[in-house]
């Protein structure tokens, strides 16, 4: 029995649009590669999980019954190397959420092309889904960007529900929304300085970074999720979740209104320190492009 189609106006209730992030990473859409190196290099990164994670309201595994392809004029938005499909799926468990959910799920989702250009096969897969809630619609859900669908491995789940425990738990690190304050001040000594960086976040907590400048010493800086500036305070680790909130969230530049100083050497060197700890932090990198 074939998979029909909805009608256009069902499938606007599962469809979501892609979500626009300071972390996003443009690009071209490339097919599905069966060499090891290329699967490798499409395989979600860390910044990649946290970032679905942290935005779904659900994160559900499920196991896909049946699939149809939507046809080209109904797939707007749809980018280059993609096919959107139409999925049912069987609900396997709820990792997180506070909304009911069905022992059926229908959605639409955004996958590569296979190596010959066709519609990759998912019937039977089992698979992660990183959702929203629809309002006004009990039991439906969207998917938090178009190719918000990724496979259930253990590995995979395993890491997903490490996030999930860390961002719900009531001490969860604060999400960085921008740059509040900065200063930087000179010491005594030639070569000698401080910059704090102080954070806007979502639930108002503190956080801040300091880089400390000492003559003939490589710069130290570390981050303090307190109201305390501690010196002493170290950098993260890489793929942690100190990690994620400062090299993913935190703003290309310095803005022009958080500088609390005129003069042009503090905040010379405030930019400079800015650079320097994203430099160490390292690159936020993505390989699911609309994440």
């Amino acid at each position: 029995m074939t998979l029909q189609l909805p009608p256009f106006r069902h499938l606007a209730l599962v469809l979501s649009p892609l979500i626009a992030g300071g972390c996003a990473m443009p690009g071209s859409a490339q097919p599905v590669s069966s060499t090891s190196a290329q699967a490798a290099a499409d395989a979600p990164t860390f910044a990649d999980l946290a970032t679905l994670v942290d935005r779904s309201d659900m994160v559900i595994r499920a196991q896909i019954t049946d699939q149809a392809t939507v046809e080209p004029e109904r797939s707007a938005g749809l980018q280059p190397g993609h096919v959107r499909l139409y999925l049912e799926a069987d609900t396997q468990a709820l990792l997180f959420g506070s909304a009911a959910v069905g022992e059926k799920l229908k959605y639409l989702v955004d996958l590569p092309l296979t190596e010959n250009g066709k519609a990759p096969k998912v019937k039977k897969q089992s698979v992660l889904l990183f959702g929203k809630n629809v309002a006004g619609r009990p039991g439906q859900f969207s998917l938090v960007t178009p190719d918000a669908q990724l496979p259930a491995t253990p590995e995979l789940e395993a890491t997903v529900r490490k996030l999930l425990g860390e961002m719900t738990a009531p001490d969860a690190l604060p999400r960085v929304t921008g740059i509040q304050d900065v200063m930087s001040v000179r010491g005594n000594l030639a070569g000698e300085s401080e910059t704090q960086i102080f954070f806007n976040t979502k639930s108002g907590a503190p956080v801040s970074i300091s880089v400390v400048r000492r003559p003939n010493m490589d710069p130290r800086w570390g981050v303090s999720w307190s109201e305390i500036v501690d010196q002493s305070a170290q950098p993260p680790e890489p793929n942690t979740m100190e990690w994620y909130r400062i090299a993913c969230l935190m703003p290309d530049e310095i803005p022009e209104s958080a500088f609390l100083q005129s003069e042009s050497a503090p905040r010379y060197q405030a930019q400079v320190d800015y650079e320097f700890v994203r430099r160490d932090l390292g690159e936020c990198t993505r390989n699911i492009t609309s994440s």
